[in-house]
């Protein structure tokens, strides 16, 4: 018997006009059932073509590659700030000032004579500063006097680095108004204009005082680059001096 005699043209209609609330019900349903499972697998087919690729991938690997050297930065900037934290709780220097009482004039560049000595707690070995940085080291004591080795005398040797990039180089006295340094890496990739500290692997003195700027460069120097500095304190008219003397 013809199907159209079972259903008459007016359920036909009403079928056809039910089915989409009847399919939208199924759907609901399947998607309460499945807690949105099916959805969030169809979404991720769909979009797998916009997927990131080949290059996104390398961006993602150079962010964090560049966010690692970021961390490493930060945690060597904090080391040293803990470092310094620990050496002045450790030394914790005081500045004793003294006046230079005398200089001889054929060794300008060698000495000075300090009207502070033992007696006052100046002992061998501590550094010296002046306005602007550090001018060298005691070497000799009386009771009432002190003797101060610059860094421009020819015995001076003091571990320092470059501020920018923390090269270290040995500072040497050369008996002129300006020591040189001699680099210990064979591309230290410094500039004049580069500032000078003292290097915190020095045993001599505390890290980090300044000492001097850069002048010229001889990248062709054996068995590594060295630099003239021009010292940022005026050894050759100071009058007055700082002793650093611990408590």
């Amino acid at each position: 018997m013809p199907a159209s005699r079972w259903l008459r043209p007016g359920a036909a209609r009403s079928l056809f006009q039910v089915w989409p609330l009847l399919i939208g019900l199924g759907l609901l349903a399947l998607v309460r059932l499945s807690k949105g499972a099916f959805l969030l697998d169809a979404y991720a087919q769909l979009s797998r073509p916009f997927w990131p690729g080949t290059a996104q991938g390398e961006w993602l690997r150079s962010a964090r590659r560049m966010e690692d050297q970021v961390r490493l930065a930060q945690l060597e900037t904090e080391n040293q700030r803990l470092r310094g934290l620990l050496q002045l709780q450790t030394l914790n220097p005081t500045r004793l000032s003294a006046p230079v009482i005398s200089r001889v004039p054929g060794g300008w560049w060698q000495q000075l004579l300090l009207g502070k000595g033992s007696l006052e707690g100046v002992k061998v070995g501590q550094a010296v500063l002046a306005p602007g940085g550090l001018i060298g080291l005691v070497s000799a004591v009386t009771p009432t006097t002190a003797t101060v080795t610059l860094l421009t005398d020819p015995t001076s040797r003091v571990g320092v680095w470059v501020a920018r990039n923390r090269h270290h180089a040995l500072l040497s006295g050369l008996g002129t108004s300006r020591p040189v340094v001699r680099f210990l890496e064979k591309d230290p990739q410094v500039q004049p204009g580069d500032v000078v500290l003292t290097s915190p692997a020095s045993t001599l003195v505390p890290p980090n005082l300044p000492v001097g700027v850069l002048q010229s460069i001889d990248e062709r120097a054996d068995p590594a680059p060295e630099a003239v500095v021009q010292l940022i304190a005026p050894v050759d008219a100071v009058d007055w001096v700082q002793v650093l003397v611990p408590r």
